[in-house]
């Protein structure tokens, strides 16, 4: 069963499982369905269901089963698609429901209601569920909001089989923060903080005050911390209950003047700089900065955390050993001088596997989540969890000596089979790529791009692949490693994950 999350016309997101259909499978998809239903949005929650097949349990039972689920999850609109499923008209409690029903007795008849503006669907999470034979990808086809054919699509299983990775190599009592920040690296932050939420992770992270509030209104309870707050954002901070990153004086000075005039009580979260040499205060000024917070009483400490800076590399053990020992000294100062406890983190996503014995009070998850084990030493536990895809829009036959692209950088040196696909540096995909550096999956054969990236196509080298225009391209996932294309453009998996374009459609899907 693969449970596909989708956006849909007219503000609809769509839960896609249009190949299976039996009452555990029902089950299984309510729960991703609550599972992704934002409180904060007022969405209707309706389902598309086809007739149940091959069950040699009675029809009313069965049927009866499958109303008693779809009432106890809160549906208040469903569509009946089957000859067998018509006789829950038959039951009493279902004339007497609260619910919105539309009975038909094939996939035809309800596409044809659609057309018709006989039947609508606005501001609602839909769960497509049907037998094979229904044929309900046409209805997902039609409730699909239609946008760039590319797409990314995120495992959301991997993600939390990630997560329970990285909690295995922790104490019971240490907590996770985890970095959703940039897009939750270009994953799509609302869909995987909701997955997050639901795994019970105790924080999460984001970079900017925008970040978090855009989580805040997609229905995310989880404390926030804000790592690059600015003076103007305070209102945000405190409307949507956000907890700002302090690490100087200018920034301290203006938050506590701000709360000062509005009598709010905040949490906060302090960096110390003990190396990284790029946000934080110096452990010289714990005194000062104990004194200020002191003198308001509403604002309090939530966590005190610094940043390695060389935790993925041997190399730099010495100068990790000594950032925490000072971090662990400067932060037991500013304990003291405030009077009471709170959390203390030092550990990333490379600094969990490599220096357990420092998990303190939290650790900060980040790439590992995502599927890059940071130190390439544990890489092998770890799940893909994103795959990049395209398709071939066109494919040419050239003759030697023909050139392609811009500046007819690429010259065939044989005759040869090209192929365009439909995504370019517009989408992320870089420009480094081109003349070969990048290499792309088509019916299991590497193809190099040939010539330049283009800002919304690029061209590759398809001699000797029996490939068809339309067919799959993989740009990087499980069998494509962004490790290794990181790598062919000397950069990190970091920059290919947060490059991704928001025109790229995201698919989230369950297994």
């Amino acid at each position: 069963m693969r449970l596909e999350l989708k956006k849909g016309i007219h503000q609809c997101t769509l839960i896609d499982d249009t190949y299976t259909n039996d009452l555990q499978a029902l089950s299984i998809a309510l729960d991703f369905m609550n599972q992704q239903q934002h409180k904060h949005i007022a969405k209707r929650k309706t389902v598309i269901l086809s007739d149940f097949l091959q069950t040699n349990i009675p029809a009313k039972e069965i049927y009866q089963n499958v109303w008693n689920l779809l009432i106890s999850n809160q549906i208040e609109k469903f569509v009946a698609i089957g000859e067998q499923i018509k006789v829950l008209q038959e039951l009493e409690n279902i004339r007497n429901a609260k619910v919105e029903t539309y009975f038909y007795s094939d996939t035809e008849a309800f596409i044809k209601d659609f057309l018709q503006q006989k039947i609508n669907f606005q501001n609602e999470q839909i769960l497509i569920k049907g037998a094979r034979k229904f044929q309900f990808d046409r209805i997902t086809s039609y409730l699909q909001e239609k946008v760039h054919g590319t797409r990314l699509e995120i495992n959301l299983d991997a993600l939390v089989h990630n997560l329970k990775f990285y909690r295995s190599l922790l104490k019971p009592s240490t907590q996770i923060m985890v970095m959703v920040k940039a897009f939750a690296y270009g994953s799509g932050s609302a869909e995987v903080a909701s997955v997050l939420q639901y795994q019970n992770v105790d924080y999460l992270a984001v970079a900017y005050t925008d970040e978090g509030v855009h989580l805040r209104e997609n229905g995310i309870r989880l404390p926030i911390m804000v790592m690059n707050p600015s003076e103007e954002s305070f209102d945000k901070l405190v409307q949507y209950h956000l907890e700002p990153e302090i690490y100087s004086f200018r920034i301290l000075k203006q938050f506590l003047a701000y709360i000062a005039g509005i009598d709010s009580k905040v949490h906060i979260h302090l960096k110390i700089d003990t190396g990284m040499r790029r946000l934080g205060f110096e452990p010289s000024e714990i005194p000062l900065v104990s004194k200020l917070l002191l003198a308001h009483p509403s604002v309090r400490v939530a966590a005190a955390f610094t940043h390695l800076a060389g935790a993925d590399e041997a190399q730099h053990n010495e100068f990790s050993l000594h950032q925490l020992h000072t971090f662990r000294t400067a932060v037991h100062q500013l304990e003291h001088l405030l009077g009471y406890s709170l959390l203390k983190h030092a550990l990333n996503s490379a600094g969990i596997t490599r220096w357990a014995d420092y998990q303190m009070d939290m650790v900060r998850l980040g790439i590992g989540l995502y599927g890059i084990e940071a130190n390439g030493l544990l890489q092998q536990h770890l799940q893909n969890v994103t795959t990049l895809k395209t398709n071939i829009s066109q494919i040419k036959q050239i003759k030697k000596g023909e050139t392609v692209g811009y500046g007819r950088r690429w010259i065939a040196q044989e005759d040869s089979t090209i192929g365009t696909i439909a995504i370019g540096y517009a989408d992320g995909y870089s420009r480094r790529f081109s003349h070969g550096l990048g290499k792309v999956l088509v019916r299991n054969h590497l193809a190099p791009i040939i010539g330049s990236v283009c800002m919304d196509m690029s061209m590759i080298d398809l001699t000797g692949i029996a490939a068809e225009e339309g067919d799959e391209v993989i740009v990087f996932g499980r069998e494509v490693s962004v490790i290794d294309l990181a790598k062919a453009i000397h950069t990190i998996p970091y920059e290919i994950f947060t490059g991704i374009g928001e025109r790229v459609k995201r698919v989230f899907f369950s297994e």
